[in-house]
């Protein structure tokens, strides 16, 4: 691989670096969201940019209000619109005229039998997911193994606004830094072109 294509592979490298901090960015006030990672390989084929999900859980944040569930070590799951299953860490969520407990993207919580779990006003959900109406238990949500429940708290993005920021000068300053070096590498490339062109003529 020459100094053109390594130089080149470095400024996409950089824009893809630059994407994802950005992406993580505009979902800082998103909740549940957890921010991107970006990793860089070199190999002959140049280099490389992949994503992991961080982690570290978000900041909790109090709501008070009983239907809106954060999930600690783990997630509930929901009936989305399209009636597949899928696992939340943080959504709030309302009674519908059936008294299923959906979210804001009509998504219906369901209980450890995969049936959808419906409620009272009044009814109350535990740390082990129990769901109270009276005192008395009703339902039982499905929660991923080890997971716990805070009731009337959103889990916030684990975002850090400085942090990203940093990145994305980083990753501005590194493409700066390959596309100046491609444009070296090109003017020595067409010096050196010229100069055996002089020397044979």
């Amino acid at each position: 691989m020459d100094g053109i294509d390594l130089m080149a592979g470095a400024m996409h490298a950089a824009q893809a670096r630059l994407g994802i901090s950005a992406a993580n960015l505009a979902n800082v006030s998103s909740a549940g969201f957890r921010r991107r990672i970006a990793h860089a390989t070199l190999s002959s084929r140049g280099l490389s940019v992949w994503t992991t999900v961080a982690g570290e859980q978000g900041p909790l944040e109090r709501t008070g209000r009983a239907f809106d569930l954060s999930a600690i070590g783990g997630g509930f799951v929901v009936r989305d619109a399209h009636g597949r299953a899928v696992i939340q860490r943080s959504a709030s969520f309302t009674l519908d005229a059936n008294r299923r407990l959906v979210d804001e993207r009509g998504g219906a919580l369901l209980d450890a039998r995969g049936n959808l779990v419906r409620a009272t006003p009044d009814a109350t959900i535990d740390a082990l997911g129990v769901v109270r109406s009276n005192g008395e238990p009703i339902a039982r949500l499905r929660l991923t193994p080890g997971a716990s429940i805070e009731s009337g708290f959103l889990e916030r993005s684990n975002v850090d606004a400085v942090h990203e920021m940093v990145d994305v000068l980083a990753a501005q300053r590194a493409f700066e830094t390959a596309e100046k070096t491609l444009s070296a590498v090109d003017e020595t490339r067409a010096k050196d072109v010229n100069d055996v062109a002089r020397v044979k003529g």
